[in-house]
């Protein structure tokens, strides 16, 4: 049922960037047989001759990646014809370098950067006229000619009329329609509600990188159509459950890939698989490693891409791995890019809501950022409805209540610890878990209001405060605007006042001179 070729056009300048390294290892590994690479072999980027930057000899590069190899005319469409045919009866991935000339036909501009970067100009495109014998004014195309290009797609009515034919037949037929219209979205709901009823009861307590590991039991054993991997970190990132087999060059009938150390080639892959439909896919790494694939990540998010990410060690919680593992900047790097939701849930309920959430959005790809360290379950009594699907719920109330406390991930417990210190000041601070800002910024505004409330208000997270400032004051912000240090996790939160004692502190001092 599914039997086609893909196709990839790459220039000089591609196959510099270190994506193509990434990716083209991955496909060599993997003998992607159905992946075919046209090189435009012109030798000239923006800056001018690629001698100026590259010696690659790309023929022997993809051939020590386990590709096959072809160098042909790109000008001749009859070798172009025998390359495609040759690279389809091959049992690897095909490299073909067509040597071309940029700005083909141009007197002055042919083999030239002039011609990558601008125009031709009025009088070199009369000149490109002439040489090619081009008799037409512009926008004209010759009748002929427009006809032939107009009836290429009657070259695959037979094949349509085969497919047809065969798919009608196939034993696969159903799989791959439900794949494709997955239509059993609330078939799981019984489960995820009677997941969370247990681990209510047990107030299980464990990282949400273990939660969404035993989230993804439930969904990887319901739902056919997820397709799962890691950056090298599958043992980190919890990403592979216990019923998951790997794809291998020998055997592709596994949902889980094994991707390597190669993060940016992971976040792309995903997004190739997004746009061929049917599969739903999700891939982990550290959140300090978006930097890797932000590149991929923010064109998810330009496509409208059903991707789900799944970044562990989400803060310096992850202890003695030091500052170059832990991310800062990076949750409100992410929050900055239009169309993605930022999920940091608090505990393994929110973890399962967050994906269902996540594979419930279809238009967006979504970040789900999880602790290394354990977390307690935070106690709630509605564990019917999704309340992850806000973006920001109470976690504690009062009638009467003098501030509220915003919280996300493990600092939700530091904030339910602050209010219990501030109760007994006489102080009655709401407790909200903001699970996903950009969820909680499309609510209506009644909501939007109920859950921020008319006091004032605070905010703790152990990141830095560029994303919360629509929320609160800099001076009403627990978090972290500097690197952090090597040590474990209760040492590191002591030390950089990520506390409920700074916390209830602040608000102590805030609210003392507000009532003075």
């Amino acid at each position: 049922l599914i039997d086609h070729y893909t196709y990839v056009f790459a220039g000089d300048g591609c196959l510099m960037e270190g994506l193509s390294l990434e990716a083209a290892s991955l496909a060599g590994h993997l003998n992607l047989k159905k992946l075919i690479v046209f090189f435009d072999n012109n030798s000239i980027s923006i800056d001018g001759s690629t001698k100026l930057s590259t010696s690659d000899n790309h023929i022997k590069r993809f051939q020590a990646q386990g590709w096959s190899t072809l160098s042909i005319d790109g000008h001749d469409y009859n070798e172009i014809k025998k390359a495609i045919i040759k690279s389809k009866k091959s049992n690897k991935p095909s490299f073909i370098s067509c040597k071309t000339k940029i700005g083909y036909g141009s007197p002055n501009k042919e083999n030239t950067a002039s011609s990558h970067g601008s125009p031709l100009g009025e009088k070199e495109i009369e000149l490109t006229r002439k040489k090619l014998n081009w008799n037409y004014q512009p926008f004209i195309i010759p009748q002929k000619l427009l006809n032939k290009w107009r009836n290429f797609y009657k070259r695959n009515e037979e094949e349509k009329k085969r497919w047809n034919k065969v798919s009608k037949m196939n034993k696969n037929k159903e799989f791959f329609n439900y794949i494709h219209k997955k239509t059993n979205k609330n078939k799981i709901n019984n489960e995820i509600i009677k997941f969370k009823k247990m681990h209510m009861k047990n107030l299980t307590e464990c990282a949400t990188r273990k939660a969404s590991e035993k989230s993804l039991e439930i969904f990887n054993n319901q739902i056919d159509y997820l397709i799962g991997g890691s950056a090298d970190l599958t043992g980190s990132n919890n990403t592979k459950t216990s019923l998951m087999s790997h794809i291998s060059k020998n055997n592709f009938s596994g949902r889980y890939i094994y991707y390597g150390v190669r993060e940016h080639a992971m976040a792309s892959i995903m997004n190739g698989i997004a746009l061929h439909k049917g599969l739903i896919p999700y891939g982990g790494t550290f959140l300090v490693f978006t930097d890797y694939c932000r590149p991929s990540i923010r064109l998810a998010s330009l496509m409208n891409l059903q991707v789900i990410y799944v970044m562990t060690h989400d803060s310096i919680g992850l202890g003695e791995d030091g500052p170059t593992h832990q991310p800062i900047e990076h949750l409100s790097s992410l929050r900055a890019m239009p169309n993605i939701n930022i999920f940091r849930p608090a505990d393994i309920i929110e973890t399962i809501e967050t994906w269902e959430c996540a594979l419930n959005t279809i238009k967006s790809p979504s970040v789900i950022v999880l602790t290394r360290q354990n977390v307690s379950t935070n106690f709630r009594k509605n564990l019917v409805n999704n309340m992850v699907s806000k973006g920001a719920y109470l976690v504690k109330d009062f009638k009467n209540y003098h501030v509220t406390i915003l919280s996300t991930g493990s600092e939700v417990s530091i904030a339910l610890e602050t209010s219990k210190i501030l109760k007994k000041k006489n102080i009655n601070a709401r407790v909200v878990s903001m699970t996903c800002q950009e969820i909680f910024e499309n609510q209506n505004n009644k909501y939007k209001e109920k859950i921020l409330g008319k006091k004032s208000i605070y905010a703790i997270e152990a990141a830095s405060f560029q994303s919360w400032a629509k929320y609160v004051k800099k001076e009403h912000f627990v978090g972290i605007d500097t690197f952090g240090a090597s040590a474990p996790y209760k040492d590191l939160y002591k030390h950089f006042k990520i506390t409920s004692k700074n916390l209830s502190n602040i608000i102590l001092k805030k609210e003392n001179k507000n009532d003075n």
